[in-house]
């Protein structure tokens, strides 16, 4: 199948989820999770099949900047859509969708210098896969944490609100998002161990300010955890300091990845 194919009926899918999540949003209609869930698999196989054919090629991996922001969207669509069988994560989607379909279209209209990494680089290749799957789960720490922080706002100035009728109780809210970092810690934690181990130098030029920012991150998380449990961080505070690791997390993915390849047009 060719990749506009792919790439427009994964867009149609994405489209479609995040209008029914907009319309159950605004009490407009009722989706199932059985409904949610096959839209999803759907939209997750066209947008699968597209980074095989974009990401995949003879002999390796292409992991240049656009390349792996549509696997990192597909991962973080994956997970999400698996977390919805069993938490209350619905609105989660109406973040992750249109985050997908960006990905894709962008995907398409620009190209960036390509950074092939061998089959057999096993290695290098378990490095990437939990580093990829880190970002995923930090961006829906991330969207958790906005949302955690509109509905405390929300409480305090409108507790019958479009927002407080449909997320979860707040006690719930905090607990998955201190789920999703504490999930997001250990896959970091290994991603920097394994790059530790299998590249050479991680602060050599080009991978410097990628450890750097990675480093920072993972204590920014450390000690918002051992806020949580020592101090009782909580709310406004906890989604602050998630918001800030993953900043810094994804400075050290995009922000090294964009001046590289977008700014100097280096591959590798």
């Amino acid at each position: 199948m060719g990749t506009l194919i792919l790439a427009v009926t994964s867009l149609l899918l994405y489209s479609v989820g995040t209008a029914l999540q907009a319309l159950s949003f605004r009490g407009r209609v009722h989706t199932s999770i059985a409904i949610t869930t096959l839209i999803g698999l759907l939209a997750l196989t066209a947008h699968g099949l597209l980074i095989a054919q974009t990401v995949h090629h003879e002999g390796g991996f292409d992991f240049g900047f656009f390349q792996s922001s549509v696997l990192i969207s597909w991962l973080i669509a994956f997970l999400l859509l698996a977390l919805n069988l069993r938490k209350p994560v619905q609105s989660l989607f109406l973040g992750v969708y249109p985050l997908a379909a960006l990905t894709i279209i962008m995907g398409l209209i620009t190209h960036s210098p390509s950074r092939l990494v061998p089959e057999d680089h096993y290695g290098m290749l378990s490095h990437i896969a939990l580093s990829v799957t880190a970002y995923s789960l930090f961006t829906l720490a991330a969207i958790q944490a906005v949302l955690l922080y509109l509905q405390n706002r929300q409480l305090k100035q409108n507790y019958n609100s479009v927002l407080i009728r449909n997320l979860p109780p707040l006690q719930t809210m905090e607990s998955l998002l201190f789920e999703l970092v504490w999930a997001g810690v250990v896959m970091l934690i290994l991603a920097i161990v394994t790059g530790a181990l299998f590249i050479d130098d991680l602060f050599a030029q080009d991978l410097a300010h990628k450890t750097l920012f990675s480093l920072l991150s993972l204590i920014v998380f450390i000690a918002l955890l051992i806020g949580r449990y020592t101090k009782g961080w909580r709310g406004i505070t906890a989604s602050r300091w998630t918001l800030a690791g993953c900043a810094l997390l994804m400075l050290a993915f995009y922000g090294s990845k964009f001046v590289l390849e977008l700014i100097f047009h280096r591959g590798g």
